[in-house]
């Protein structure tokens, strides 16, 4: 039975997306903007081998899926609905189109008429799973002869609650540091150095990039993303904001008000806070145009999805940029990752066809398939294809060494390289009941320290507290 909850807000994986690239903007599923996983840099060898195909499983009767473009998403989700619907005929799929709205699929649950699959992120993966609205795919994971060891490691961390996996993973969207070369190189910033381990490095070259005229900011230093990157800032300072088990908040350890304080400093020096995130907003509203950040010369340096790749190749090709990997104070990589994943609810009417959805959209032959397709169109419209990043490691590795091409654009390759290079240092927040609670914990303090001028220590120590009586009830 479905426990009542207060809402649950937003998940944090869109947050995260939408957060970083401005007012309103979110890539839809199957984008090839939201996810990233390799498995190994392009022409690298000792990858993983595809597996062997499985039989379709019997699947039949009405399918009712919700939170999926299954036809006003982009050609990714698209190729892959028509792939699936060649392999089971004798389905019959409805959809609800768009992104899945939390509070519509819990009423559905609780009436007991819910979807028979759904399509979420997976932050939300253990909210769910504890309020009883998903139920453990075990079955439908030997059934479907799903390998759940093709995943990267860091995705099925996060669809699996005390041991049950609650979910089929897809799309790996991790973080990379983005220089503008010609912002840094004409203030005698090296690009290089910019990676999130050597503070101090960062902090100068943010008061060397950055450009005020009087009280107006005409360009951005160092962004440091805030309140969506506090977990990875955290990370590189080396501690992780919730434990390993999902079950302690660290967010009163004093690395994470240190990591706090750096990154609030980094924005005040342009200003206050609400003049820095207006500047961002004002300096570039084409986020995702050819007046990105970084071609319009209005931002130094940031750290951003890998999704912001396919946003510049596309628009601004001829941008001079330098990608790294984010490391830590001791020089390891590291980066935060998202994603989203299927799911199929408790009461489902034909779990049969929800998990053969499940495992076709995120098979190994159908990721390289629409992979592909995409890679024609765009060949066709002169436009460059960077790669659709899965959450799995043989879609991936086939990919990014035999259909991407890159090498008539050299800043580009070597990006996406780097990027496919730290996805195995990927680190997910573990799933927890209390997962959106923990996160407007996290972000209430953030959000305090920058708008109202909390002390970081006591803002974080605060959150810890509400974060920490919201583990142990369980949310």
């Amino acid at each position: 039975m479905l426990k009542r909850s207060p809402a649950l807000g937003l998940p944090v994986a869109l947050a995260l997306i939408a957060a970083a690239c401005g007012p309103g903007a979110s890539p839809g599923p199957g984008s090839g903007a939201p996810g990233a996983t390799t498995g190994a840099s392009s022409g690298a060898g000792g990858s993983p081998a595809a597996p062997e195909s499985v039989a379709p499983m019997e699947a039949t009767g009405t399918l009712n899926v919700m939170g999926f473009g299954c036809k006003e998403g982009d050609d990714i989700a698209t190729n892959r609905i028509a792939i699936f619907e060649e392999a089971y005929a004798d389905v019959d799929l409805a959809c609800v189109e768009g992104g899945l709205d939390d509070q519509q699929f819990l009423a559905a649950v609780q009436s007991g008429n819910p979807p028979d699959l759904i399509y979420m992120d997976r932050s939300k993966i253990g909210t769910f799973a504890s309020q009883g609205a998903i139920q453990p795919l075990d079955d439908c994971i030997s059934r479907a002869g799903i390998d759940m060891a093709g995943f990267r490691e860091a995705a099925v961390t996060q669809v699996t609650l005390d041991g049950k996996v609650y979910g089929i993973p897809e799309f790996f969207n991790v973080v990379t540091v983005v220089v503008n070369n010609e912002v840094a190189k004409d203030v005698g910033v090296d690009p290089t150095t910019l990676d999130m381990s050597d503070w101090d490095a960062i902090r100068e070259a943010n008061d060397k990039m950055k450009s005020t005229g009087g009280s107006e900011i005409t360009r951005l230093g160092f962004d440091p993303k805030m309140p969506e990157f506090l977990p990875l800032w955290s990370k590189i300072n080396g501690v992780d904001i919730l434990s390993p088990d999902g079950k302690t908040s660290n967010l009163d350890d004093p690395k994470v008000a240190e990591a706090l304080t750096f990154a609030r400093d980094l924005i005040e020096a342009h200003g206050t806070a609400p003049q820095f995130f207006a500047a961002r907003e004002a300096l570039s509203p084409d986020f995702f145009g050819a007046g990105n950040p970084i071609a319009g010369g209005v931002l130094g340096a940031f750290p951003i999805e890998v999704f912001f790749l396919n946003v510049m190749a596309g628009n601004s090709p001829d941008v001079d940029i330098t990608v790294l990997a984010p490391k830590t104070k001791d020089g390891q990589p590291t980066t935060l990752v998202t994603g989203l994943t299927w799911a199929i609810p408790e009461g489902a009417a034909n779990p049969d066809a929800a998990c053969a959805m499940a495992a076709k959209m995120t098979e190994t032959e159908t990721w390289v398939d629409v992979s592909k397709q995409r890679k024609e169109l765009r060949d066709a419209d002169n436009q460059p294809y960077t790669g659709t990043y899965t959450a799995s490691k043989a879609a991936d590795d086939e990919i990014f060494n035999n259909v991407v091409d890159l090498s008539d654009m050299p800043q580009f390759d070597e990006a996406v390289k780097v990027a496919v290079g730290v996805q195995d240092a990927a680190y997910a927040i573990p799933p927890t009941a209390a997962s959106v609670a923990f996160e407007n914990a996290w972000r209430d303090a953030v959000n305090r320290v920058l708008n109202e001028g909390a002390d970081p220590a006591e803002a974080l120590a605060d959150a810890d507290q509400t974060a920490q009586d919201e583990l142990d009830s369980g949310g």
